[in-house]
């Protein structure tokens, strides 16, 4: 895929180090191959550029993201294989996408102002931190097609108590975003009005911290997270060691401290 089709599914928007990512074609913004192809891309790429310091998803419009493209999935379903290939695939680059969200070395952050609906959900899941306005709604459907919601429940059941996801998972009803936020999906709800600035300026100021700590930081915490509790201080300990032994940190303690 070129860059410039690339663009036309996900628009970039770099400001004061904070990158914003616009899910686009379309206003379902469906996760079509083509989507999470040019998704993957676009986080490989923050993730690589010193001058992005903080990630933000942003589905535009009354739908944040509508989950995988069932318009393709149907036709795929005159495959020699019934789309069983065509399905092994997606899933896989659709798990990419959402573990480069939660192990890239950039915090990444979810904008939500509509409804969020099975992989779509996921995203929002899968961000380290998820702001919504008090319109938005979230929804893991898949019993409602006769399926379920296995692979997005891996992330929303990472980020709310489990019978909370479970909850989801066996209703397919939608719940609003206080309910969500209750339930631990989300970081803070906000007028539509005042999402995208309350997003802003929390980015904004989280752009101005240490990249390394934050990196480091980051991936320590969800790495120590899955482990027994000895193994997690250990794994943290050794983090705290190389955040207070940066040198350009030792140099400022010494600057600040070393005549007192």
């Amino acid at each position: 895929m070129t860059k410039a089709a690339e663009d036309a599914l996900i628009a970039e928007t770099l400001i004061d180090g904070v990158l914003t990512l616009t899910l686009g074609a379309g206003t379902a913004h469906a996760l079509s191959s083509a989507m999470l192809a040019a998704f993957n891309a676009a986080l490989k790429r923050a993730g690589g550029n010193d001058a992005v310091r903080v990630i933000v998803i942003h589905g535009p419009g009354h739908i944040f993201c509508a989950g995988h493209d069932l318009k393709e999935i149907a036709k795929h379903r005159t495959d020699a294989d019934d789309g069983k290939a065509y399905l092994r695939q997606l899933f896989d680059d659709c798990a990419e996408a959402m573990q480069r969200l939660t192990k890239g070395p950039k915090p990444t952050v979810a904008m939500v102002d509509g409804i969020a609906t099975a992989a779509g959900l996921q995203i929002v899941a899968a961000c380290d931190l998820a702001f919504a306005s008090d319109r938005a709604t979230f929804c893991l459907p898949g019993v409602n097609n006769g399926g379920f919601c296995s692979t997005p429940a891996v992330a929303v059941g990472r980020a709310m108590s489990r019978k909370h996801a479970m909850e989801m998972a066996l209703s397919g009803a939608v719940y609003d975003a206080r309910w969500a936020q209750d339930a631990g999906l989300l970081n803070r709800v906000t007028s539509s009005a005042d999402l995208s600035a309350t997003v802003y300026d929390f980015t904004k100021t989280l752009s101005t911290r240490h990249g390394p700590a934050i990196s480091s930081g980051k991936q320590t915490f969800y790495d120590q997270i899955e482990q027994p509790l000895g193994q997690a201080y250990e794994t943290a300990t050794e983090t705290m060691l190389g955040h207070f032994m940066d040198p350009l940190r030792i140099a400022e303690e010494r600057k600040t401290w070393g005549d007192t």
